[in-house]
């Protein structure tokens, strides 16, 4: 359910890093949480050059953002060890200052979202929905938790 969409500059991330990254991202998600793994999913999204400004002056290619839109419900201690981890985390990744890592999160009630064909489980609820759901797809999630 928290879909984290990270974004630079075309070029700043490698392959590596971006698996690196995603893992970091899923692994930190599941430890301050509790929920399972294959619930996170991370997007990476390259901006191509001339096309990033602060202030409307041409960006540093440095930048990397990551927002993150998850199901609300997490209490302030969780969101601000996931917020603090990821930056520092990545910033370790790709050999970055911290303060060139922006991390946003977002919280949307569980009934705007869903999963897997289903309306997603309220935070805490996981266990009961993913019993809910068909075998075949229990059994792919099951594999990659």
């Amino acid at each position: 359910m928290p879909i984290y969409a990270c974004t630079a500059a075309q070029g700043r991330l490698t392959s590596a890093h971006k698996a690196e990254i995603a893992k970091c991202i899923t692994d930190i998600y599941h430890e301050e949480t509790g929920a399972p793994r294959y619930l996170v999913q991370v997007i990476f999204y390259d901006v191509a050059p001339g096309n990033h400004y602060i202030a409307g002056e041409l960006g540093s290619a440095d930048q990397v953002w990551i927002r993150c839109d998850t199901r609300s419900g997490k209490t302030g201690m969780e969101k601000t060890q996931m917020l603090r981890r990821i930056m520092k985390q990545v910033g370790k990744i790709i050999g970055a200052e911290e303060h060139t890592i922006a991390v946003l999160l977002n919280e949307i009630p569980s009934s705007n979202f869903t999963e897997y064909g289903e309306l997603a489980p309220a935070a805490g609820e996981e266990n009961v929905w993913f019993s809910s759901l068909p075998y075949d797809l229990r059994k792919r999630l099951k594999a990659v938790a």
